[in-house]
């Protein structure tokens, strides 16, 4: 029987800042990686963020007066097309429509395809669409490919004496969190929603450095690598 794991991809994973261009050669081995993962009995659902684009946009139409709820809305039709373009790289191997709900979610894992969406709903975000997404297919767990190579106490870009932290419960992370160590807002690694979803369902979540697809490939196939946020210990 296959066993399903969520990966979540970052949105800025797939553009070059500094030329404002696509990835496609990433996104093409995000597939590749994704198909032989596939072949080796995983069943994958893959969701993929909005990344620099979803944010010029909702820039532009909150200083032209749209509302938080419109801005939300504009950011999940940038994720809805950045899964478009790792539903092409994926070819016939992905189910051929992006989940906008719930419910075509379960229809396309029902097929046993390879399933990519973005986001779902104003007000959520694309980690808590990956951790619901994981709850609902009774994932084994969720990948989190990021641009650092795991969970730090602070942001390592802007704190170099921050530390990495190999492995922690949910428990312990979230203490993190609200302690203000990791800066909410600005460190924006982690989603408590997210965490709290993946902790009540006893999911683990690897936090990985995806500008190597590689590293996903270890990560898919079990290898120890990045951060692992495991359950809380059962009293």
């Amino acid at each position: 029987m296959k066993e399903t794991v969520v990966v979540k991809v970052g949105g800025h994973l797939l553009y070059e800042m500094v030329q404002g261009k696509l990835r496609t050669m990433r996104i093409r081995e995000y597939a590749e990686v994704f198909r032989q993962a596939a072949g080796q009995e995983l069943r994958l659902i893959i969701v993929v963020g909005g990344g620099a684009p979803a944010r010029i946009y909702i820039d532009a139409a909150r200083g032209l007066g749209a509302s938080e709820a419109l801005c939300d809305q504009i950011g999940i039709l940038i994720t809805r097309l950045n899964a478009w373009l790792m539903l092409v790289a994926l070819g016939e191997q992905a189910y051929p429509h992006i989940p906008a709900s719930l419910q075509e979610l379960l229809d396309a894992v029902s097929t046993d395809r390879l399933v990519v969406m973005g986001g779902l709903q104003p007000g959520q975000s694309t980690d808590a669409v990956a951790a619901i997404a994981a709850e609902l297919s009774g994932a084994r767990l969720m990948v989190k490919a990021t641009d650092v190579d795991g969970i730090y106490t602070a942001d390592p870009k802007t704190h170099p004496e921050a530390e990495k932290i190999e492995e922690a419960s949910y428990e312990e992370i979230l203490e993190v969190l609200w302690r203000g160590r990791i800066e909410a807002g600005r460190y924006a690694l982690l989603d408590p929603v997210a965490l709290r979803i993946l902790e009540r369902s006893r999911i683990p979540l690897r936090v990985i450095d995806g500008t190597n697809p590689q590293n996903l490939a270890k990560a898919l196939a079990g290898q120890p690598i990045g951060t692992l946020v495991r359950p809380n210990q059962e009293a």
